[in-house]
């Protein structure tokens, strides 16, 4: 009977995280032939956070040109020019066409640390510029708002971590996008903003584990949210599980490309951290200014 048991526990633990991973796939076809863009605010945030959505998007298969906008070099332990390498690395493992689809700041306006402000104007400045340069040209209400990219994905107004500057790049995020549709009442935002959602320290740390729960709490969520929605092919949530390969991947993307962040405790997250895993994005609402 102990045998047994023992040889049962690892199949159907197997068996779950193959199920939640395949039914995830089937559940997003929406990320299709788009421009999507990765905002993070330190290189490894990409692998640490974003590694189950990254590895979802670049499938060549969707037709998606991905690409990761870094708004600094993670230089608060004088490491900055490791660190870019490393991100450039990171980001083909994960599956980004190529080191170009990499962009990187190194601004005195985005300093790395857990004591600095970014400034939500700054950031907005930024995106404007990368992705919508003819923002300040542009006319009335009676002209459709333009951007560069569909999608925009970052952290949520907790930032995961309750890192300030993950939380700075959700604000920048929104000002930029609020801007955007300033004054343009009955058109539609030309850009997606998709949020990585926050979850409990519990629920942090029991990776394949919370996929069942995401899942679950997603549906019920559709349900609520269904209602609300006047467009049945937007979809509020979108949820991104790796199967085992993708999850060795995002772990091999810190591994080997992040060589320098592999302190201890790292090797707790990258081994039982569920955004390793699991990564369920919540589409914002973009308010008129």
């Amino acid at each position: 009977m102990e045998l047994y048991t023992a040889l049962a526990v690892p199949i159907l633990i197997s068996t779950l995280w193959l199920l939640t991973s395949n039914l995830s796939r089937s559940a997003h076809p929406h990320f299709t032939n788009k421009s999507i863009v990765l905002l993070i605010a330190h290189p490894d945030d990409e692998a640490m956070f974003f590694s189950p959505t990254l590895l979802a998007l670049t499938d060549p298969a969707l037709g998606n040109h991905v690409k990761i906008l870094c708004l600094s070099n993670g230089n608060a332990d004088r490491l900055g020019q490791v660190r870019e390498k490393e991100l450039n690395s990171s980001a083909e493992v994960l599956g980004l066409r190529s080191r170009d689809d990499v962009l990187i700041l190194d601004s005195p306006d985005f300093v790395d640390g857990m004591n600095t402000k970014w400034g939500t104007e700054k950031i907005s400045e930024v995106l404007r510029q990368a992705f919508s340069p003819a923002l300040k040209k542009s006319g009335g209400s009676d002209d459709a708002p333009e951007a560069t990219i569909n999608v925009l994905i970052t952290f949520d107004h907790q930032g995961v971590s309750s890192h300030p500057n993950h939380i700075a790049l959700f604000r920048g995020a929104k000002a930029w996008l609020s801007g955007l549709m300033k004054g343009k009442e009955g058109w539609r935002c030309p850009v997606e903003l998709h949020t990585l959602t926050s979850v409990s320290i519990f629920r942090k740390y029991i990776s394949f584990l919370d996929a069942p729960l995401s899942m679950l709490l997603g549906f019920f969520g559709g349900i609520r949210g269904s209602a609300r929605q006047h467009d049945n092919q937007e979809r509020s949530q979108a949820l991104f599980v790796s199967d085992m390969l993708q999850w060795r991947q995002g772990q091999r993307a810190m591994t080997k490309a992040h060589r320098s962040q592999m302190r201890w405790f790292r090797w707790g997250w990258i081994t039982f951290g569920r955004y390793m895993v699991v990564n369920d994005l919540k589409r914002q609402r973009i308010d008129r200014q």
